[in-house]
C-alpha cells in the first residue's frame, strides 16, 4: 500500500469516535479520553493524497522543471522559484531536495545569465540551509560556497549580491566546514585574522558586515 494511503487509514482509524472513546465509562461510551491528543496531524503529503492534489515533492519537481525549461518565459521561470523557495522554507521539503536530485540544477542557476535567476537561486539556496545542518552540508558538497563569494563579491547586480550575502549567512552559520571554506574564497580584508567558531554569532556577524561593505562599495563605484 502506497505510505500516504497508510497513514491516512492510519489517521481515520486513530482519530474515529470509537477509538477515542473512553473505555472506562460505563454511561457514554463516546466520552472522549482525556489522554488523547484530538486532531492528530497528517503531513503534507497525506494530505494530497486525500485531497488527490500533487505533493510537496511534485511541486518542487515541477517547479525545478519550469525553471529549467528553454520553453519557459523568465516570468514564469521567477514564478517557479518563488514557489519552490516557499516549499523550502518547510525543512523537511528542504531535507528532500536531495532525493528528488533538486540540489545540482539549483546551483546551477548560479551561473545563469539572468540577474534575477541568480538572486531567486541564491535566495532558495539561502532558505534551504538556514538552520538545516543536513542542507549546509550538501550545499558544501556541490561547491557552492565559492559560486556565492564571487556573486557577493563582484556581481554587477545589486540584488544579486544582496541574496548571495543572505546565503552564504545561512550556510556559514553554526556549520564549521562551511565557515572555513567561505574564508577561502573570501577577500583578504574580509577574512578573520584569527580561528573564528562558526557557532560565535558576534564573530560570524563581523565578517558578513565586512562582506556588506564591499558588496556596497561595489554601489558606490559604479553610480
Amino acid at each position: 500500500m502506497d505510505k500516504n494511503l497508510n497513514q491516512l487509514l492510519k489517521w481515520s482509524i486513530e482519530n474515529s469516535s470509537s477509538s477515542r472513546a473512553d473505555p472506562s465509562s460505563e454511561n457514554d461510551p463516546k466520552a472522549v479520553r482525556e489522554d488523547w491528543p484530538a486532531g492528530r496531524g497528517l503531513n503534507p503529503e497525506a494530505l494530497a493524497a486525500l485531497m488527490g492534489g500533487p505533493s510537496d515533492a511534485q511541486l518542487m519537481q515541477e517547479a525545478m522543471a519550469a525553471i529549467t525549461s528553454p520553453d519557459t518565459s523568465l516570468e514564469q521561470k521567477t514564478v517557479a522559484f518563488d514557489n519552490l523557495e516557499q516549499l523550502i522554507e518547510v525543512i523537511d521539503n528542504a531535507n528532500n531536495m536531495e532525493s528528488l536530485g533538486l540540489w545540482t540544477p539549483l546551483v546551477g542557476q548560479l551561473d545563469s545569465e539572468q540577474a534575477e535567476m541568480r538572486r531567486m537561486a541564491a535566495w532558495c539556496l539561502g532558505t534551504a540551509v538556514q538552520n538545516n545542518f543536513k542542507a549546509q552540508e550538501r550545499m558544501l558538497v556541490l561547491g557552492a560556497i565559492p559560486k556565492l563569494v564571487s556573486l557577493a563579491t563582484s556581481d554587477s547586480n545589486e540584488p544579486v549580491r544582496r541574496k548571495a550575502i543572505y546565503a552564504l549567512s545561512s550556510e556559514i552559520r553554526n556549520y564549521q566546514p562551511a565557515f572555513e571554506e567561505a574564508v577561502k574564497s573570501l577577500p583578504e580584508d574580509v577574512r578573520p585574522s584569527g580561528k573564528v567558531d562558526a557557532g560565535d554569532m558576534e564573530a560570524v556577524d563581523q565578517v558578513m558586515e565586512r562582506l556588506r561593505d564591499i558588496s556596497q562599495k561595489k554601489v558606490s563605484d559604479t553610480s
